[in-house]
């Protein structure tokens, strides 16, 4: 089994579907960058990944994911949040989701994307 642990101590580590195209596809943007924190990614779409303990794998699947070198997991909207502070380029939008209420208003936005999600992975598939 493949545990989840960063080669850096202090990186985030960014849990993602590696199942999904979509998912793939915005990963691959944010791999292709040089973070100023360390980031580490992992595709916990596969059985042989071991997830931390708060975390069951439906959930992993369900939703964004990150780990913090502390251990604290975030999901959604401040788990972005939390990678774009660590990405050149996107580092604007995370000061933009930390002022008061735009984290809730990211999160509503979230929840209504992963509704339609299915059906656009679905159109995703057919257009590749």
């Amino acid at each position: 089994m493949t545990k989840i642990n960063p080669a850096d101590a202090d990186a985030l580590i960014v849990m993602y579907d590696g199942a999904c195209p979509l998912c793939r596809r915005e990963i691959g943007v944010y791999r292709g960058l040089a973070p100023v924190q360390p980031v580490e990614f992992c595709d916990v779409s596969g059985p042989a990944v071991s997830l931390p303990s708060q975390l069951t794998r439906e959930q992993a699947l369900a939703r964004f994911h990150v780990r913090h070198a502390d251990g604290r997991i975030e999901s959604g909207a401040r788990a972005f949040i939390a990678l774009w502070e660590r990405l050149p380029y996107w580092r604007w939008l995370a000061r933009v989701g930390r002022l008061p209420g735009v984290a809730a208003l990211m999160e509503l936005a979230y929840r209504g994307f992963l509704r339609i999600r299915p059906a656009i992975q679905r159109w995703a598939v057919k257009r590749a």
